[in-house]
């Protein structure tokens, strides 16, 4: 129904984040937007972004889902009222997040083996 709609934010919208904020954020984008998807901060990134957008709660049927993931992202990030600061922590939280997982993964994997 949306071709720019996908379930959660993707990778590729991630570039299209740079200049919705301070000289720290661009960095932070700038170097996201080269890293492999499968990168820890990547990943993180887009952790971050899935919920800071509500991806879980969006549905095919929503206005949001409507405008496409790379605008609703851009609509999140430039009305997000705190500080970039407070965007580094939450992905902080993400990235810390990812390694839980990775590492719970990592440790299944060798008692399977």
């Amino acid at each position: 129904m949306y071709p720019e709609s996908e379930i959660l934010f993707p990778p590729r919208c991630i570039l299209g984040l740079k200049g919705l904020r301070d000289e720290q954020w661009d960095e932070l984008v700038g170097r996201v937007s080269v890293l492999p998807e499968t990168h820890e901060d990547s990943l993180a990134f887009c952790l971050m972004m899935i919920k800071l957008c509500k991806c879980l709660r969006c549905d095919l049927g929503s206005y949001r889902a409507s405008l496409g993931c790379c605008t609703c992202a851009q609509r999140a990030i430039k009305g997000f009222k705190g500080s970039d600061r407070a965007l580094l922590r939450y992905l902080s939280r993400a990235r810390r997040e990812v390694q839980s997982y990775l590492e719970s993964v990592g440790a299944e994997e060798k008692q399977a083996t």
